[in-house]
């Protein structure tokens, strides 16, 4: 078992917040990728991190966003689409989005947001 299953998200969570601060961004933005990626609410999430819930029983109770899927690339030079591991590979979505907030891509793109295609015609 990796050591960053019973790792509390709260130890780790202001380390997300100031990489994306460092770079212009902000704590909410940071709880909206988060937010994203888990299904949690605003209420939800600050509870977790009150609690001190560890990652293996913060992602146990997330509702992992459908197309979390396509969240690709790499982390720490691992590709996170090859982590073997389930709970290892949602963390590292949440390190991936986390890094695209922090290099300035703008939400949409962070948040997998389908572009409206022109109008169907016929």
């Amino acid at each position: 078992m990796h050591r960053i299953f019973t790792t509390s998200v709260a130890s780790v969570y202001p380390h997300y917040v100031a990489k994306a601060e460092r770079k212009g961004r902000t704590r909410a933005e940071v709880d909206e990728v988060i937010e994203w990626l888990t299904g949690f609410d605003h209420v939800t999430l600050d509870r977790h991190l009150d609690d001190g819930t560890t990652f293996q029983d913060f992602f146990a109770a997330a509702e992992l966003y459908p197309a979390a899927e396509l969240i690709t690339g790499s982390v720490c030079g691992v590709k996170v689409q090859e982590v073997e591991d389930p709970l290892m590979r949602r963390i590292r979505y949440l390190d991936k989005l986390v890094d695209e907030l922090a290099k300035g891509r703008p939400m949409s793109k962070v948040l997998r947001t389908p572009v409206a295609g022109p109008a169907p015609t016929g």
